[in-house]
């Protein structure tokens, strides 16, 4: 019983040293407890501080990752663009160059075809007014027995030649 209804006298010495524990608490203990919990609330309020411009710079570089991604791909977008009207430029080019190199091709060959067939024309011709010389020699020996026949009708003949012949062969 003597705990549950205490005496003045314990009750006394209770409130004295109640009252220097507080006292030294109230002193001592309490301003550190104070600063630490200020502290930490401190040190709370930072790393919410820090964190929210954490998500803040991630955010942006969210963002700015998202336009270098479509700047990027425009970028892409161009130079394939780009590659496809140079490549178009490119074989245009090289088409309308092969036209050149086959139109001069063509053109040389018509030329050299137009040269050798003048010389074989030249030539059939050649052959052709030597075969008559022969021929004409041949039948003028055996009717013509002097020489004056023979200069005379060779005249003849020279001009009937010389009259067939097309103008560009006369000179």
């Amino acid at each position: 019983m003597f705990l549950v209804t205490p005496d003045t006298g314990l009750l006394l010495w209770m409130v004295i040293i109640f009252g220097i524990v507080f006292f030294i608490l109230a002193k001592y203990g309490f301003p550190v407890i104070t600063r630490m919990v200020e502290k930490r609330s401190e040190h709370i309020n930072t790393s919410l501080r820090l964190a929210r411009e954490a998500q803040e710079k991630v955010r942006s570089l969210s963002e700015e990752q998202a336009r270098l991604i479509e700047e990027t791909r425009k970028e892409q977008a161009r130079l394939i663009k780009e590659a496809v009207d140079t490549k178009d430029r490119m074989i245009a080019q090289a088409k309308e160059e092969a036209r050149e190199q086959a139109a001069i091709i063509i053109k040389k060959a018509r030329t050299e075809i137009e040269a050798e067939k003048e010389s074989a024309i030249r030539d059939i011709r050649r052959q052709v007014a030597e075969l008559s010389v022969e021929v004409a020699e041949k039948v003028v020996r055996e009717r013509l027995s002097s020489q004056e026949e023979q200069i005379r009708l060779a005249e003849k003949m020279a001009g009937e030649i010389a009259s067939n012949l097309p103008s560009g062969v006369r000179n």
